[in-house]
C-alpha cells in the first residue's frame, strides 16, 4: 500500500485524522473526562510519543480541563539514556517524572533461557505505573496500545490461549485503584510510525524484548502482514469484529446466561 511523500500538508492530514480518531474514541469509551489527571506511559517508542503529542493538541480542543503528566520508567536496561526522554519532555513543557526500578534483573533471573520475557516484564512495569498513578494523584493511566495490538492480543488469544479476548479501552484495575485507558485505540501503527517519523521523536528501542526473535507476537504480526499485503482490509476487518458480537453464535454459555439467553439449566428461554 503507497502512501504520499512526507510533507506539510501530508503531516497536517496524518495529524488531524489521528486527533480524529482518539476524539471519537474517547467519546465513545469515556476515556477522557473533566478533571482528569492522566498518567502517560512514556516509554521511549514511537506509540507512547505520539499518544501524548496527540493527546496535549486534543487537550486543547475540549471544552473542558485534564492535565498530562509524563511517567517514564528506567528498568535497569544497561545503556538505558534516560536524559533522552527527560530532555524531551522539558523541551516540549511536559510534566515530567522519572521512576527507577530494576526490573531488568528480576526478569532474567525470573524467566529461564529461550522464554519470553514480555510477560513478567509488563506487568511488574504495569504494577510500578499503578503505584506511581496514586502517589501522583492520577485517576487515570493512559497506554500506547493502537489497533494493531488489539488485533495482534486478539490472535494471539485465540491461537495459543483458547479465549476470544483483545484488549479494552477502558479498563479498571483489579486492585480499582486505576482507570487504565488506551487512546490509540483506533489508530494504524503504520501511521503512527509515520507521524512519528515527521515529528522526529527520540526512539529509544528496547533491548530486552526486542533481542528475542521467536515471540509469539513477532510471529502473529508477521502472520496479519502477509494476509494483509493480499487483502489489506484484513486488520480492519478484525478489529470492527471486535465491536460487532453475535453472543448467541459463540459457545460461552456462562455469558449466554448473564445476557438471558440462557437459564442456569442451560434451557434456551425462546423454546417452549
Amino acid at each position: 500500500m503507497s502512501h504520499p511523500e512526507p510533507g506539510p500538508r501530508t503531516g497536517v492530514r496524518l495529524r488531524k485524522r489521528l486527533i480524529d480518531q482518539i476524539g471519537r474514541a474517547s467519546r465513545t469509551f469515556r476515556l477522557l473526562e473533566p478533571g482528569d489527571r492522566i498518567l502517560c506511559g512514556l516509554s521511549g517508542g514511537k506509540d507512547s510519543y505520539a499518544m501524548i503529542w496527540l493527546l496535549r493538541e486534543l487537550q486543547r480542543r475540549l471544552p473542558f480541563e485534564i492535565e498530562l503528566v509524563a511517567v517514564n520508567l528506567d528498568q535497569g536496561h544497561p545503556g538505558f539514556e534516560q536524559h533522552v526522554i527527560a530532555d524531551w519532555c522539558a523541551a516540549q513543557g511536559f510534566e515530567h517524572h522519572m521512576l527507577q526500578r530494576d526490573t531488568y534483573s528480576v526478569v532474567l533471573e525470573k524467566i529461564p533461557e529461550g522464554k519470553t520475557y514480555c510477560s513478567l516484564c509488563s506487568r511488574l512495569r504495569r504494577g510500578i505505573l499503578y503505584d506511581a498513578a496514586v502517589e501522583l494523584r492520577c485517576n487515570k493511566i493512559a497506554l500506547g496500545h493502537h489497533r494493531d495490538d488489539v488485533v495482534e492480543t486478539l490472535m494471539l488469544n485465540l491461537m495459543f490461549s483458547g479465549q476470544l479476548k483483545a484488549m479494552a479501552p477502558r479498563l479498571t484495575s483489579d486492585d480499582g485503584r486505576n482507570i487504565v485507558i488506551r487512546p490509540l485505540i483506533s489508530c494504524d501503527e503504520d501511521e503512527i510510525a509515520r507521524f512519528a517519523e515527521e515529528n522526529a521523536f527520540p526512539i529509544l528501542p528496547c533491548d530486552l524484548c526486542g533481542s528475542q526473535e521467536n515471540l509469539q507476537r513477532k510471529q502473529i504480526k508477521q502472520m496479519l502482514r502477509g494476509w494483509s499485503e493480499r487483502n489489506p482490509r484484513v486488520k480492519g476487518s478484525l478489529f470492527a469484529a471486535l465491536g460487532n458480537v453475535r453472543a448467541s453464535h459463540l459457545l460461552d454459555r456462562s455469558l449466554q446466561e448473564r445476557l438471558g439467553m440462557l437459564d442456569p439449566t442451560g434451557e434456551d428461554p425462546a423454546v417452549p
